[in-house]
């Protein structure tokens, strides 16, 4: 899950939206359907892919999924 595209597989999978590549620069509240429970699942879905944590409060910082994808990624 190094790519953006990767990442957001794992998101459409793990969420349900039905997002894609062209969203992930879209601010979080701008997301269609996009709530607090999604940050959370996204976050144990990232965890478990990439086998480390990921620090929560670098994630809730991000405002973008690219943003939260540098993050899980170490960019």
């Amino acid at each position: 899950m190094t790519t953006i595209e990767d990442f957001m597989v794992l998101v459409r999978d793990e969420i349900g939206l039905p997002l894609g590549p062209e969203d992930a620069d879209l601010p979080l509240d701008g997301l269609p359907g996009w709530d607090s429970v999604h940050l959370l699942t996204l976050l144990t879905a990232l965890e478990r892919e990439t086998g480390r944590p990921v620090s929560l409060p670098d994630v809730l910082a991000a405002d973008s999924l690219r943003g939260i994808h540098r993050v899980a990624v170490g960019a």
